[in-house]
C-alpha cells in the first residue's frame, strides 16, 4: 500500500516540476523586458493564388423558373411555391395552410428600383354555412 502512495507522490512531483507536461500552454511572441532585445520567429508564408470564376462565367442576365406543390394528406401538410427571375426581378407567389385553418397566400416581387413588395391574402378553407334560424310552430290548443 505504502508503494501505491510514493508511486502517486513521484509522480504528482514530476508534473509539479515540469517533467511531465500537464497541459499544453501557448504563448504569444516573447516580449522584452530587460535591454536585452529577443527576435520574435521568423515565420515564411507562401502566397496561394486566388481561383476566381471567369468572366465569361458572369450571367448579366439571369433568368430561372421554379415550382412545387406539396399534399400530404397524413401530416395535413399544404403549401405550394412558384417563382421566377428575368434579370433583376423577382416574381413568385407561396402559400400555405396556417395552423387556425386559413390559407395564407403572399405575391411578391423584387426589383432593384421598388425593392421587395408583398400582397398577403387569407381565405378560410371550410366556407361558413348560413344556418337558417329554426321556425318557430305556434302550438296549436
Amino acid at each position: 500500500m505504502a508503494f501505491k502512495f510514493l508511486a502517486l507522490f513521484a509522480l504528482i512531483a514530476a508534473a509539479s516540476a515540469g517533467v511531465l507536461p500537464a497541459a499544453q500552454v501557448y504563448h504569444s511572441a516573447p516580449v522584452a523586458i530587460s535591454p536585452v532585445h529577443v527576435a520574435a520567429p521568423v515565420v515564411k508564408t507562401l502566397a496561394h493564388p486566388v481561383l476566381a470564376k471567369a468572366d465569361d462565367e458572369y450571367d448579366p442576365h439571369p433568368q430561372y423558373k421554379f415550382a412545387y406543390d406539396v399534399q400530404d394528406a397524413l401530416s395535413g401538410d399544404s403549401k405550394s411555391q412558384v417563382e421566377e427571375r428575368d434579370g433583376d426581378v423577382v416574381r413568385g407567389e407561396y402559400s400555405l395552410v396556417d395552423s387556425d385553418g386559413f390559407k395564407r397566400t403572399v405575391q411578391y416581387t423584387a426589383d432593384p428600383l421598388n425593392g421587395f413588395n408583398a400582397v398577403v391574402s387569407r381565405q378560410p378553407l371550410v366556407k361558413a354555412v348560413a344556418v337558417a334560424p329554426a321556425p318557430l310552430y305556434a302550438a296549436h290548443h
